[in-house]
């Protein structure tokens, strides 16, 4: 029997054995890009029944170019580095996996949290540079009673919330789409956007990136927080402005963050963001454990098999596509 053959875009990760052992029971094989960009997903994508991608960009002329391609998988959560659009248009399903790091996440926001809260890179340099004075860094405040507002309850935030009120912080929330029994389970208040802005804390990002939300955190927005209040994402880069996150740190409009990602990564090494002694920053990390990166192959992978042997996958971005008649058998 041929072997299918599954494009493999880009993946941070040491090794692909668990996705080539996932994908033996089609059987397919994996076709490892060495680049990304998009010439050589362009010379590439003829040969492939399927995609598998992680950060690269599958444009929609990559996808129009795989003239055999069935599926298109996403290693994560957001799918804005796939045209999904162009897919769907040329009939071909968009799998991602909704929830596999909601701990890893969660805490990484937490971790950068306590971090501002707590001015601990601060210390830490000064203790290297000798100073050991406790006043260095003041004031500090306590946690308990202070109200972290979370921009989007989907799984992630949910699990934050929880993590987060065992610490005594008072969650709020903006969360459109969310059903008020949950909020309500949670003991969490979901309020309009701008009034999260102007009552928290700490705010946190966990909403994908789409043309609405796109620097859904702007200049205005950003004058919107308290001057003391600190800004948390680890969900994507492109939900924050990046040149107004620098002017309010710069000119204190808001008194630090914390953030995984960005709009470009890696990020110039001179850009005024990274000038700022209020950021803390870490390389989109959040997502990262062993046993993450392990379920995250592992789902991506059966995403893909299912399409390709014939069934429906367990997450599909865009489920328009069992509207066509060569689908129908997925619904």
């Amino acid at each position: 029997m041929t072997k299918k053959v599954v494009l493999v875009t880009d993946y941070t990760w040491p090794s692909t054995a668990v996705e080539a052992a996932v994908l033996q029971t089609v059987p397919a094989r994996l076709l490892i890009a060495q680049v990304g960009d998009e010439d050589e997903l362009l010379r590439l994508v003829p040969q492939a029944d399927a995609i598998l991608t992680c950060f690269k960009k599958v444009s929609p002329a990559v996808v129009r170019a795989g003239e055999k391609l069935q599926v298109i998988g996403r290693y994560g959560i957001g799918v804005d580095n796939i045209a999904v659009d162009e897919a769907t248009r040329l009939g071909i399903p968009v799998t991602n996996v909704p929830a596999y790091c909601l701990d890893e996440v969660a805490e990484h926001a937490l971790a950068l949290l306590l971090a501002c809260a707590r001015n601990i890179t601060h210390y830490h340099q000064a203790i290297r540079a000798a100073d050991w004075r406790l006043n260095a860094q003041r004031p500090l405040f306590r946690l308990r009673g202070k109200v972290l507002g979370i921009i989007g309850l989907g799984k992630i935030g949910q699990t934050l919330a929880l993590k987060a009120q065992g610490l005594g912080l008072k969650v709020i929330a903006h969360s459109p789409s969310l059903d008020r029994h949950i909020a309500q389970q949670l003991q969490v208040d979901l309020v309009r956007l701008d009034d999260l802005l102007e009552q928290a804390d700490f705010v946190s990002l966990h909403v994908p990136l789409n043309p609405q939300t796109r620097h859904l955190i702007s200049a205005e927005r950003l004058r919107r927080m308290k001057p003391s209040a600190i800004l948390i994402n680890t969900a994507r880069g492109g939900l924050v402005d990046s040149d107004a996150l620098a002017q309010a740190l710069a000119e204190g409009w808001i008194a630090g963050a914390g953030l995984d990602v960005f709009e470009a990564e890696p990020l110039d090494a001179h850009h005024p963001l990274l000038m700022q002694p209020n950021l803390i920053a870490t390389p989109h990390v959040a997502f990262y454990s062993e046993e993450a990166l392990v379920e995250l192959q592992t789902k991506a992978a059966e995403n893909v098999a299912a399409v390709l042997l014939g069934r429906r996958p367990a997450a599909l971005v865009n489920p328009a596509v069992l509207n066509l008649p060569r689908w129908s058998h997925l619904k």
